[in-house]
């Protein structure tokens, strides 16, 4: 063996050692329950379920047999001890569960008279959070005279007669005192209810609403076994012939936990195949790509995990990838092409329209996908796109977004020969739209429990309704911060050329900062003026076409009006106040750039209040302006 090889054997086998610590228990697995049991389940209102529950297009031997679950309707349904449930909640973590009776439905006279019972091996109260609503029908006695009872009367037309009373009374009240009176009550129901909802009134919508909010329970499906099965590596689940517990695993399904001698041998194999093709295929920088690859995208993955078991059942709706596909009719409706993703025009399955990204299998390790997701779940404004939903298998991912009819801001500005331009914005929707953006920016630095610093603001990711009204998209390559935090630490720069802050070339300049987003949109607006300029007086394609200085050189002269198409004193003062705002964005020194809040209120000022700020002096740089990029 040539001896230059054995630093290169000797670095492989270190290297397949790590992999195999780290090697995903899925890669190897061959058994149909375990990869039927390890795609998530959504049922209703909620999403991401996984063992006990089962039900739907989730089959049983991924579950428990008694949770099974009805997700015929929004709100999930379950059957416990012969009684239906709507299920309100469920916290896997905790293994709790909210759930209300079906029967006591927006009513309070239900068909049957029947007490809440549960399945002691199964289920068990939390008697910290839940009390008791004890219901009285048809009671001979008054109870209102009785002393130091806490007994309120409701309504309830049972039958025709008019001689019986109602009453209901928490668990502290017995109904032994009742009984010992002549008459007492035909009927009393107990129905567990929150502690915080139990009503202080005794009108019919506050018993029922008590009712509906439902009480909690903890569950015990085999949890023991399940947890020892978890971490041999399998998925909690039952066996489809028995019922009994069962620990569904890559290699085959088992009584309890993964047998280890399959996947040793496996994993044996999969050593020597690593070897063989590290020596012969692969160079050392190469490897090592490949290795941070693996360990950068899995940590990704558990990112976003964490993501959406924070946001329960406000987290986007998860899709499959062939959902993906259906949606889209197999992509064949492409809106537009970036440079690592695609967008297409889609429709969900209740008929509403949607822009599909799917991002390319060769972006990086996922992270613009997990700062999309994260940023965006956390943002609820007018001027923010919403995200639908989301597809995340393995290298496959895509975002699911309401659909925009004008498409984006950029092609109403630059190109002279668009059917869009057509439309010809009038410059009172190219100031509103200036000002909706302000907002959502604004939003996004103040209006969020988290900052949300965007990165790449520009006219490809302003978006336009089918009313012009504006909204920020792609944030792929946003950051969050603590609102407290002025300045955030980075490293290299991100954004796209000729709209990147001076502050993310060189930090001579600054901190990078919110203000970092308020230098972009400056540029922006530049452009949405400059280009408005361009597409009138036909301005050839250059460098330094969209350069603020000619911009400042007018705003001198006085010519800012008549040089940009505008016909009435309203829209030149307009103009004039969209480039005074503009060129105090775009200050060289971030502490000199006004916040989006002061940036909205100059703009719905009166143009004599705005001063003229100083001279850029800074050349935009060399570039594509549409090329974004990131360096981190």
């Amino acid at each position: 063996m040539h001896p230059h090889l054995f630093p290169t054997i000797k670095l492989s086998l270190m290297i397949v050692t790590i992999t195999l610590i780290h090697f995903p228990t899925s890669f190897l697995a061959d058994n149909e329950p375990y990869l039927t049991c390890e795609a998530p389940f959504n049922c209703g209102n909620l999403v991401n379920l996984s063992y006990p529950f089962w039900g739907s297009n989730r089959p049983n031997y991924c579950g428990h047999p008694s949770f099974q679950l009805d997700c015929g309707s929004n709100v999930p349904q379950m059957n416990i001890t012969t009684m239906n449930y709507r299920v309100l909640e469920i916290n896997s973590s905790s293994r709790i569960l909210r759930v209300a009776r079906t029967d006591y439905f927006d009513t309070i006279c239900p068909a049957a008279f029947v007490n809440t019972t549960i399945d002691n091996n199964l289920f068990s109260y939390i008697t910290s959070n839940d009390t008791k609503l004890t219901l009285y029908y048809n009671c001979h006695t008054p109870v209102a005279a009785l002393p130091n009872l806490d007994f309120y009367q409701f309504n309830c037309s049972i039958n025709s007669s008019t001689n019986f009373i109602n009453y209901f009374t928490q668990s502290s009240q017995t109904f032994l005192t009742i009984s010992n009176l002549t008459g007492a009550c035909n009927y009393w129901v107990n129905v567990p209810v929150l502690q915080s909802a139990v009503p202080t009134s005794a009108t019919y919508d506050a018993v029922i609403a008590a009712i509906d909010s439902g009480f909690m329970l903890r569950w015990d499906a085999s949890d023991s076994q399940c947890d020892t099965c978890l971490k041999t590596g399998g998925l909690c689940g039952s066996d489809p012939t028995t019922t009994a517990f069962a620990c569904h695993c890559p290699t085959g399904t088992f009584a309890s936990v993964c047998s280890t001698v399959s996947i040793s041998i496996a994993a044996a194999v999969l050593v020597i195949i690593v070897v063989c093709i590290i020596i012969c295929c692969l160079r050392r920088e190469q490897l090592s790509k490949a290795l941070i690859f693996r360990w950068t995208a899995r940590e990704n993955y558990e990112n976003l995990r964490a993501i959406i078991l924070n946001y329960g059942s406000l987290a986007p709706k998860h899709y499959s990838y062939s959902e993906i596909k259906k949606m889209t009719n197999s992509f064949i409706n492409k809106l537009g092409q970036g440079g690592y993703s695609s967008v297409y025009k889609g429709k969900l399955p209740d008929g509403k329209l949607v822009a599909v990204k799917v991002l390319s299998e060769s972006k990086g390790n996922g992270e613009d996908f997990v700062n999309e997701v994260a940023s965006i779940s956390k943002t609820s404004h007018v001027n923010i796109v919403t995200l639908l939903g989301f597809s995340c298998e393995k290298n496959k991912r895509a975002l699911i977004y309401e659909f925009m009819p004008n498409g984006s801001l950029d092609k109403f500005i630059y190109h002279r020969d668009s059917s869009a331009t057509n439309c010809r914005l009038e410059w009172k929707t190219l100031y509103k739209i200036a000002v909706d953006i302000a907002r959502g920016l604004e939003y996004l630095h103040r209006g969020c429990s988290t900052r949300i610093l965007h990165f790449d603001i520009k006219p490809q990711n302003i978006l336009l309704d089918e009313d012009f009204n504006p909204k920020i998209s792609d944030f792929g390559l946003a950051k969050l911060c603590q609102r407290k935090d002025s300045i955030v630490s980075m490293l290299g720069m991100r954004g796209t050329i000729g709209y990147i802050a001076p502050e993310l070339f060189s930090r001579n300049f600054g901190g990078v900062s919110h203000k970092s987003d308020v230098y972009s949109y400056g540029m922006l607006v530049l452009e949405m003026v400059g280009g408005r300029k361009n597409f009138d007086n036909g301005v050839s394609n250059s460098s330094e076409k969209y350069y603020p200085d000619w911009i400042y050189k007018d705003l001198e002269l006085g010519m800012d009006g008549r040089t940009y198409g505008v016909m009435t004193v309203e829209e030149q003062e307009t103009t004039r106040k969209m480039i005074l705002v503009s060129l105090w964005c775009i200050q060289m020194n971030p502490s000199d750039r006004p916040s989006m809040n002061k940036v909205v209120e100059m703009l719905e000022g009166t143009l004599h209040s705005l001063q003229i700020p100083p001279k850029p002096f800074l050349c935009t740089p060399e570039g594509s302006p549409g090329d974004s990029f990131t360096t981190l």
